[in-house]
């Protein structure tokens, strides 16, 4: 027990961190290596395994939705570098997300823009194939 009187935090596998967050083995090792964690070095087990914390969770969490939203690996990169510094830099910190939201949100207007579309197109083909009038959709050997 800590001197507060609470559990020290429970210590994860990499194998355990892997299942949590969807990421592998490899790519939790590529993670430290790339400087993406909030640590430079995830601390080693007595055996020289990795033990990640809740805390290695929530951020790896966060990195694979920036990930996954476009966000290079060096703006991860530099953000984890910010983190990593500490108090002084939110400015910074917040600049660099809201540059990536800008991002996302232009990208969610791109694909609502694709979505009406092929909506519209969806509409047509059902429509044409209700009134089994389909040899008017794109038939191009009728124009050749």
């Amino acid at each position: 027990m800590s001197a507060l009187g609470t559990e020290p935090e429970a210590e994860l596998s990499i194998g355990d961190v892997a299942e949590q967050t969807g990421l592998s083995v490899h790519a939790l090792r590529y993670y430290e290596r790339e400087g993406l964690m909030l640590t430079r070095h995830i601390p080693r087990g007595t055996g020289g395994h990795r033990r990640y914390t809740s805390m290695d969770v929530k951020w790896l969490v966060l990195c694979n939705k920036l990930r996954a939203s476009g966000m290079p690996l060096a703006r991860i990169r530099r953000y984890a570098e910010l983190v990593r510094e500490g108090p002084g830099n939110e400015q910074e910190r917040l600049d660099l997300l809201q540059e990536h939201q800008a991002r996302v949100e232009q990208q969610l207007a791109e694909l609502k823009e694709c979505h009406r579309i092929i909506t519209r197109k969806v509409g047509i083909y059902r429509q044409h194939l209700a009134d089994d009038s389909t040899q008017d959709l794109w038939n191009i050997t009728a124009q050749r």
